[in-house]
């Protein structure tokens, strides 16, 4: 899981510019929301006094359950560790939920992402034995946070940002495994998963969703090296969204009441990528190599940190999360279709 940085940036212009699916009604106002909740991999985790350092909010593969005192009491933690992205990551510029209680937020952010997550066993191993999937993310949410946190569901959003990893760890697969037989069915298995895992938290209640489609990884570091394998390449990426696109679609109009709202990470970070002096950004091409200094936030000229970016190896460095998240808002105020010319980007400099 590594573009996070840049990543995290577009999730926000995501939520801003979310992709209303062909399915118009009902309607949705952003302005109403006052609970965000969320599930996905590293560019979404926060951390959280009762969670693990660099992975969760709460608990861990080992640590699964947990009390309604613990979680109450469970504060977001606003440091260098606190996200993957050396800061604020999208869904906290979002909300405004940086530190603190999550109920003493005026959008309070219930994050249940763990860092590393794929969406299911069954397709590809875990990261580490601590790692909680994506399906195991919301069956965690559902056993022991759902009964116990107050919420309005008509004033709820569910944010997913899941498969970045899937895509990645099976880059190199080969077939027929999984009962697939190529790349597109073993996807096509994957986001089935992804959305019948989400059936819990559909009947929970909750009818607003923001889906996060996969970034531009096939433009890594790694990625453009010279004579490089491009993994995962373009044609794996877009085939992966495009069967998230219908699966969104398909689980509006198959779910009375349901709002589904789809970013174009991709579109939206390419064209990033293909203008980054629009961006104050100078290198697309490398990373922070000091991204773990302890004085990163403060020894900007040593570092310049504000000209790249990403800020390790993959992830998006905060700076691009909050301008992703001035997009998102507008996008959300305006709530107009997201189209491939993309949302109004001069907002994002200032």
């Amino acid at each position: 899981m590594k573009l996070n940085s840049i990543l995290v940036f577009c999730c926000q212009a995501a939520i801003a510019s979310a992709l209303p699916t062909s399915h118009q009604e009902p309607s949705f106002n952003w302005e109403e929301i006052n609970f965000f909740l969320a599930f996905g991999d590293s560019y979404t985790f926060v951390h959280g006094t009762a969670g693990l350092e660099n992975y969760s909010f709460i608990g861990d593969n080992f640590d699964f359950s947990f009390t309604p005192q613990q979680l109450l009491t469970n504060e977001i933690v606003q440091d260098q560790l606190g996200t993957s992205a050396g800061g604020p990551n999208w869904v906290e510029y979002l909300t405004g939920c940086f530190s603190g209680l999550p109920s003493k937020c005026k959008k309070q952010l219930w994050d249940f992402a763990f860092a590393g997550s794929d969406v299911s066993t069954i397709f590809t191993p875990l990261h580490h034995n601590y790692t909680v999937s994506f399906v195991n993310q919301i069956l965690q949410w559902n056993l022991y946070a759902r009964p116990v946190i107050p919420v309005d569901t008509t004033k709820a959003l569910v944010a997913v940002f899941i498969g970045i990893n899937d895509i990645s760890d099976s880059e190199k697969y080969t077939f027929p495994r999984n009962n697939a037989t190529d790349f597109a069915s073993f996807y096509q298995e994957i986001i089935e998963t992804e959305f019948e895992a989400l059936e819990t938290v559909y009947n929970a209640g909750y009818r607003n969703y923001l889906f996060m489609n996969l970034p531009p990884l096939d433009r890594t570091p790694a990625n453009v090296l010279p004579n490089a394998t491009i993994l995962p390449s373009h044609s794996m990426l877009q085939t992966y969204n495009n069967l998230l696109s219908t699966a969104s679609n398909t689980f509006a109009s198959t779910h009375p009441g349901t709002k589904t709202m789809l970013f174009d990470t991709y579109s939206y970070l390419s064209a990033i990528l293909d203008d980054p002096s629009k961006y104050g950004i100078k290198n697309t091409t490398g990373y922070c190599p000091n991204y773990d200094a302890p004085d990163i936030d403060t020894d900007w000229a040593n570092i310049k940190f504000g000209k790249i970016s990403l800020f390790k190896t993959q992830y998006t460095q905060s700076l691009r999360h909050k301008q992703l998240r001035r997009e998102a808002t507008n996008g959300y105020q305006r709530e107009k279709p997201y189209s491939a010319q993309y949302p109004d980007q001069t907002k994002l400099g200032s």
